[in-house]
């Protein structure tokens, strides 16, 4: 799997590690503001294309001149090292950038953040059947159907709570989110089986194979932009290309290294909370109350299951295995 060897850290040391967690949150939350604002100017596909693209060109430059490179070429290992980075490229770049621009045309960024919450209940039932010594235990269990409850919720509150009506293409685009959030645990899921390879490399992998997938699509589709607004576009296209995408995956990297997977964990916590909190505020979306119960009965249900999943490795002595 993908390295996340880890190094014991002095008390002091655990400051950094809670900074950068929550620098993690405060940028990935802060993404789906980064879309509304890129969505003035380009179509969704230019839009992950073009955030792909740039990040891809960043992390290249990196870890060639301060990585590991690239993965080799040779033996069967290292050809099923570049298999997953092509998995890599489709379930955590490409195909879930794209439903999430397309989607939040229509749902707010707070919607989408919220959305996000349940990655790792869709790791659940996948690590069930995907991965080794992950069976769905019965804590684990309840966790999910608690949390799916929550995306029920989420998606059908206003027919569940007021009996509003929900337009088709409103339902579309939030589907689109949720299965965006599919797509980010079938990629973890990937990543989790991937023999060993500097995680910095991996990524920066990734990034090029997505890119070199989404431009020719982005072209063929939407053309080559026009009018471009160079002011709030551009911004929020480079925003999403530099932080969320690049400069979060080297924080990422760091953090597993200083901390481990199971600290890394921690951020899918915060991620929805600053979506919410950043829409509300820059954005002035209004919140339907039905939102924070979602939200709260996710989140409940992701620390239910995470309590199922330290449970077993405790008596397993495993350390566990990011979902990012």
């Amino acid at each position: 799997m993908v390295s996340s060897k880890t190094t014991t850290i002095a008390p002091s040391g655990q400051v950094l590690n809670w900074l950068i967690l929550l620098m993690l949150g405060v940028i990935w939350g802060a993404s789906f503001l980064g879309v509304e604002l890129a969505l003035t100017g380009f179509g969704p596909i230019t839009l992950a294309a073009g955030r792909v693209g740039a990040a891809a060109v960043i992390l290249v430059t990196i870890t060639i001149v301060y990585g590991d490179g690239f993965p080799r070429f040779q033996s069967k290992t290292d050809r099923r090292i570049w298999l997953h980075c092509l998995g890599m490229a489709l379930f955590t770049n490409a195909i879930p950038f794209c439903l999430l621009s397309w989607g939040q045309q229509i749902v707010t960024s707070s919607f989408a953040g919220i959305s996000m919450a349940v990655v790792p209940l869709f790791v659940l039932p996948l690590s069930h059947f995907l991965v080794p010594g992950e069976a769905m235990s019965r804590i684990k269990t309840i966790g999910f159907l608690f949390g799916f409850g929550g995306v029920v919720l989420l998606i059908g509150g206003d027919k569940i709570l007021a009996d509003a009506p929900t337009s088709p293409l409103m339902l579309t685009a939030q589907m689109a989110c949720v299965t965006a959030s599919c797509c980010y645990a079938i990629g973890s899921i990937i990543t989790r089986l991937c023999p060993t390879i500097s995680a910095l490399s991996f990524a920066a992998t990734g990034l090029l194979i997505g890119g070199a997938i989404l431009i020719p699509t982005a072209l063929i589709f939407e053309g080559v932009p026009r009018n471009i607004d160079f002011g709030i576009a551009l911004f929020g296209l480079t925003f999403l290309a530099v932080f969320p995408t690049a400069v979060a995956t080297i924080l990422l990297t760091i953090l597993v290294r200083r901390a481990g997977p199971p600290f890394l964990s921690l951020v899918n916590y915060q991620v929805p909370v600053w979506a919410v909190i950043i829409g509300a505020v820059i954005l002035n979306e209004t919140l339907p109350g039905h939102f924070l119960m979602a939200l709260a009965v996710i989140l409940a249900g992701l620390f239910i299951s995470q309590l199922g999943w330290r449970r077993v490795n405790t008596k397993r002595n495993l350390p566990k295995t990011s979902n990012r």
